[in-house]
């Protein structure tokens, strides 16, 4: 494995993390201290673009400037009253995002797990309540190499070891089925107990898995057919980041329950939400779910501004042109260790074919030296992720480094 001489700064910071921190995160070694536009800055003021943009929450940019004027004003009047009280704000962001995505209700919250939580919680009560499931037989269908979250539930259901060994007991209730599979979707809607489906879009964390065309339509008719709820997980794949407002509008799909966070908040703090109708929302009675920050003044105010720079920026739209580009210039550098090049709009990954297992880790350092930040995930995948306000000029720019890292392997 490749290593690369790190200053006293940065070496300070990295071991205050290794000594006091939780060693459940594998960072590149590299420490950030400002983050403008597409661009990072290490505490060495070293500039990177950010290929990453935090998992996709800063589809807008580092610190927007209109997002963090709407942070700074709101963080002066009001930031938290806790659903115990009304406050002016949250029948605003409510309305806003309501109309904004086409549903006649939202149930906001703060990380993007517990939205998924409370989809699957808001699918379990629509089933027994509006399809007549007998209790505590509800079953939702979920994705082989989904990735969804951490908590206890999710990784119930996760296929990947890292995320559920060790953990159990398991939460039951889901079935798991092929990705991409609509044979396998439509056999397991046969039990009369399905009540959800859930689904990314683009699988995301697997490695920028995009499935077939039609997908995601033939999923839609067949949850239309079987009295089934569609949940689409557009934490990752939403808000303009495939090049469509959603994944799922790629195919003029409408999801029953539609999960959303990350860029919701343009990056500023945990800011997510569940969107559906009335029909499945009203089910949910007071005191059946909720959360302290759920709704809370500040976060309503910065992803009202959030989602209003989206459409005024029209960064659906820059984000196809450049994921275009990306993708047709990586193509054009046609190295024997890029095995595959997929994805949608700026949400993209390459598969490296190299003998060596770390091969895809020590092109990332590679890159990192260079002035570009990537993560690997599962090993021979990397994702490349930009701020979806990246230009052409700077996209070229982009893959002359990734073109200079790619030497790195044949070593």
């Amino acid at each position: 494995m490749l290593t690369h001489t790190l200053s006293e700064k940065t070496s300070y910071f990295l071991h205050l993390e290794e000594q006091y921190g939780a060693h459940n995160y594998h960072p590149l070694p590299v420490v950030l201290e400002k983050g403008e536009g597409v661009f990072v800055y290490d505490v060495e003021s070293k500039r990177y673009y950010d290929f990453l943009s935090g998992y996709s929450a800063v589809n807008q940019g580092h610190c927007h400037p209109r997002i963090i004027q709407s942070l700074i004003d709101q963080s002066q009047k009001l930031t938290l009253t806790s659903r115990a009280f009304y406050n002016n704000l949250l029948g605003e962001y409510e309305k806003y995002i309501t109309e904004y995505f086409g549903y006649d209700k939202v149930l906001p919250m703060n990380t993007g797990v517990e939205a998924v939580e409370t989809a699957l919680k808001l699918a379990r009560k629509w089933g027994y309540i509006n399809k007549g499931i007998a209790e505590n037989k509800a079953k939702i269908i979920v994705c082989a190499q989904n990735f969804h979250g951490r908590t206890s539930t999710v990784i119930s259901f996760s296929t990947d070891p890292s995320s559920y060994k060790d953990f159990g007991p398991y939460m039951p209730g889901f079935e798991i089925v092929e990705y991409n599979n609509t044979t396998a979707i439509e056999k397991s809607f046969q039990d009369k107990n399905v009540t959800a489906i859930l689904i990314e879009p683009i699988q995301g964390e697997a490695g920028v898995v995009v499935p077939d065309e039609g997908y995601l339509k033939n999923v839609r008719d067949l949850c239309n057919e079987y009295n089934v709820l569609f949940i689409a997980d557009e934490i990752q794949t939403g808000l303009s980041r495939t090049g469509k407002l959603l994944a799922c509008d790629h195919e003029n799909v409408r999801p029953d329950i539609l999960i959303l966070g990350k860029a919701l908040s343009g990056g500023t703090l945990p800011v997510s939400a569940v969107l559906c109708d009335d029909e499945v929302m009203l089910n949910i009675k007071p005191g059946e779910h909720g959360s302290t920050y759920g709704g809370n003044p500040l976060a309503c105010a910065v992803a009202i501004t959030s989602l209003q720079v989206l459409l005024d920026e029209k960064l659906a739209d820059n984000a196809a042109a450049m994921g275009k580009l990306f993708r047709d210039e990586l193509a054009k550098l046609d190295s024997p260790f890029i095995k595959i090049i997929r994805g949608k709009g700026l949400l993209n990954a390459i598969v490296i074919d190299h003998p060596n297992k770390d091969a895809a880790w020590d092109f990332c350092l590679e890159l990192k030296q260079n002035g570009l930040l990537a993560k690997p995930t599962h090993g021979d995948k990397i994702r490349f992720a930009p701020p979806l306000i990246i230009t052409e000029e700077q996209i070229k720019e982009c893959i002359g480094i990734i073109h200079q890292s790619l030497n790195i392997l044949n070593h």
